[in-house]
């Protein structure tokens, strides 16, 4: 009985080794390193902060409200209402805030206000009664506690009005374009007719004289 004992024994021990043996093998050729597999799990892409900004772009008539979406992902969680948002606005007389610390930073402007909640990761931007000076690219930007600054990737905003008494709805841009192209072939003519106004000038005089 002892000796068929101690052979189990051995048949078991040597089933282990060869089970370890192999295991080792494999790991070896598939060069699995278990603190890497660890590391890559824990700064893996879920886990970085992601923020998304809607729509590209936005048109809208003067008087209209619009409303810029802003979702925000952090590993946070629960702790995204202790989130600092911030919304500035880019145009061609350069950038300027429009919220910061999650409250407006336009002085005497109760059109603009975020509408989102910070609790759901939602950091939208609504503008009553949009006006023209409102045009230009909006961009929501988030900074974590850590100091980490997340920033979307822009709104742009078009403003249409209409022309009085003609009822044509046309944008800032087009009116703009219009308007210069008119003054640009203006000053072409002038240049086109200023040498034959020039040559025809004595011939002018001298009709004169000879009536």
């Amino acid at each position: 009985m002892p000796f068929l004992l101690i052979s189990l024994t051995l048949v078991l021990y040597a089933g282990v080794s060869n089970a370890t043996q192999e295991n080792t093998a494999t790991s070896s050729n598939s060069s699995f390193h278990p603190i890497e597999f660890w590391m890559n799990t824990m700064t893996a892409e879920p886990w970085q902060p992601f923020l998304s900004q809607t729509p590209e772009k936005e048109k809208a008539k003067e008087g209209e409200t619009v409303v810029f979406g802003c979702q925000y992902h952090s590993p946070q969680g629960s702790s995204l209402n202790n989130l600092t948002v911030k919304w500035y606005k880019r145009d061609g007389k350069g950038q300027k805030d429009v919220m910061e610390n999650n409250v407006t930073a336009l002085e005497n402007n109760t059109r603009i206000f975020m509408a989102g909640n910070l609790s759901e990761g939602d950091a939208s931007l609504t503008i009553l009664k949009v006006t023209a000076s409102d045009h230009g690219t909006y961009y929501c930007q988030v900074i974590l506690s850590s100091g980490d600054v997340v920033t979307g990737d822009g709104t742009k905003l078009r403003i249409q009005r209409a022309l009085g008494w003609l009822g044509i709805e046309e944008s800032i841009g087009t009116i703009i374009g219009v308007v210069a192209a008119g003054i640009g072939g203006l000053i072409v003519l002038i240049v086109v007719l200023t040498p034959r106004l020039r040559k025809c000038l004595p011939c002018a005089k001298a009709t004169a004289h000879e009536a």
